[in-house]
């Protein structure tokens, strides 16, 4: 099977399948035998993978993309509902944001920097109201604890109860959100 290797001063073998590709990484003196081995192992866990992102990649062919005059409105009409939506929640939390950033990114949902300031992507103005409401909480929590580890969970749990419910939709969907985006 046809893979792309990265090697790095890490001390285990890792895949990814990502865009039908397959990618291994590998600690700096991994024998090429003992790479060629795991994946040969995993080959049943790579097709799987593959058939999964070419069965998602078929259903979002029929997805209606945004023009930019859309993408435009979604991002002004974001500009206000995100502060809203963190001053709502930020006492919850405990915590005082920097500044608010919105952006239409392709790959995240939300970001938080070490100097406090939030970043979310206006594609969640699609999702339902308590989806985006979960990335807000979920990022505020991040000012607290900058990891996901167990304690940042349960902050966010406290805060917002239906967490893992909001979660598991912009899973199941958010692709089909981000496939609006336009090229």
């Amino acid at each position: 099977m046809k893979y792309k290797l990265i090697r790095s001063r890490r001390k285990t073998l890792g895949l990814e399948v990502r865009n039908g590709e397959v990618t291994v990484r590998a600690p700096l003196f991994a024998a090429r035998s003992a790479i060629d081995a795991f994946v040969a192992s995993h080959s049943d866990w790579i097709e799987e993978r593959l058939r999964r992102e070419q069965e998602r990649q078929q259903s979002l062919a029929g997805v209606k993309r945004l023009t930019e005059q859309e993408l435009e409105a979604l991002r002004v009409q974001a500009k206000t509902i995100f502060p809203r939506r963190v001053s709502c929640y930020a006492p919850l939390v405990g915590v005082v944001p920097g500044r608010i950033t919105v952006r239409s990114q392709r790959t995240k949902w939300g970001s938080c920097s070490a100097k406090g300031n939030l970043n979310f992507n206006c594609l969640l103005l699609l999702a339902p109201p308590e989806v985006l409401d979960s990335v807000v909480v979920h990022e505020l929590c991040h000012l607290k604890q900058m990891n996901h580890s167990a304690r940042f969970y349960e902050e966010v749990l406290r805060v917002f109860p239906d967490y893992k419910r909001c979660d598991r939709w912009l899973k199941e969907n958010g692709a089909a959100l981000l496939a609006r985006l336009p090229e």
